[in-house]
């Protein structure tokens, strides 16, 4: 049976944390963002922690080795 390999897309868009948390970008910050307040602008910019742990599950089983220390 061949090598299983990592998701690339995936891992353009998560990081894992030194600590094996996994780390994504905020949905709906593509464009129409003129009438946000700055504080909102920057609060969605930021990077969130991934909390769901059935996504996690999913997104180890995708990342293959680079998901090995996921927590």
């Amino acid at each position: 049976m061949p090598k299983m390999k990592s998701k690339k897309t995936l891992l353009k868009r998560i990081r894992v944390t030194k600590n094996g948390k996994l780390i994504k970008k905020s949905v709906s910050i593509g464009h129409l963002k003129r009438k946000w307040s700055s504080s909102r602008k920057h609060r969605k910019t930021q990077m969130s922690e991934q909390l769901d742990r059935g996504h996690i599950k999913i997104m180890r089983s995708l990342l293959v080795k680079k998901g090995k220390g996921i927590k």
